[in-house]
């Protein structure tokens, strides 16, 4: 029974636990056993610190690179689009509407020429004539209105006819070598004239040799002046 009584004791007495110890608990026990292992260093602080501003940097490395690619971007996606303004916007069909227009004042329309107040009037330089002188037939165009009228005064308009009663005695159209169209501007209340000497000739239609002549002595003849469908006159005058 002694010997009982001292293993008894003597598993949970002093003597035990001087040989295993006591386990400590607590943070005081942590650090302990961080301070103890085997093989581990404590950080520095200024390791710390490194660490910090390499991170740092690299942040800020990631940042200009992601804001330098925003703005590369934009360089390479062109000039931005113009806003374009209601009025160059097309209408529904594709068409553009055009602005809008003042109305032009209209110019006064100039009065247009009465061409039936352009006559034509037929003269001769004398009421008779000696053996040895020549007529002188006038062909004078008169603007009658009071506007200026535009009167085709060529050869291909006019005609010198004389008769003697029913007798055609000469046309200045029998002979005649060539045809021209002359226009000019007559103003209103003046005229032109055209002069034709006759030579005391016969002739007619394609200009066929005549051998007879035009009686003398006092004999009368009437001179006719035609300018398009505007015809003279009759002018009476002698040959002595």
């Amino acid at each position: 029974m002694g010997r009982q009584s001292d293993r008894a004791s003597g598993g949970s007495g002093p003597g035990r636990n001087s040989r295993s110890g006591t386990q400590p608990q607590g943070p005081a026990a942590a650090s302990a056993k961080s301070a103890t292992r085997p093989g581990v260093r404590r950080t520095s602080p200024a390791v710390y610190r490194r660490r910090r501003l390499v991170a740092g940097g690299g942040l800020l490395v990631v940042l200009a690179l992601i804001f330098g690619g925003f703005v590369a971007a934009g360089a390479f996606n062109g000039p931005p689009a113009a806003e374009s303004s209601p009025q160059n916007n097309p209408v529904p069909g594709g068409e553009t509407p055009a602005p809008p227009t003042e109305p032009t004042p209209s110019a006064p329309v100039a009065p247009a020429c009465d061409q039936s107040l352009v006559s034509v009037a037929a003269s001769t330089d004398k009421q008779s004539y000696g053996p040895e002188e020549n007529p002188l037939l006038t062909l004078k165009v008169t603007n009658g209105g009071k506007v200026a009228c535009e009167v085709n005064l060529g050869t291909s308009q006019m005609e010198y006819l004389i008769t003697s009663g029913a007798d055609r005695i000469f046309s200045s159209r029998d002979c005649q070598a060539k045809s021209e169209d002359l226009k000019k501007t007559i103003e209103p209340g003046k005229s032109e004239t055209a002069n034709f000497p006759w030579q005391r000739n016969r002739s007619v239609a394609g200009c066929k040799v005549v051998q007879a002549v035009p009686g003398a002595g006092g004999a009368s003849y009437s001179f006719t002046a035609t300018l398009g469908d505007r015809v003279s006159n009759k002018v009476v005058f002698a040959l002595n």
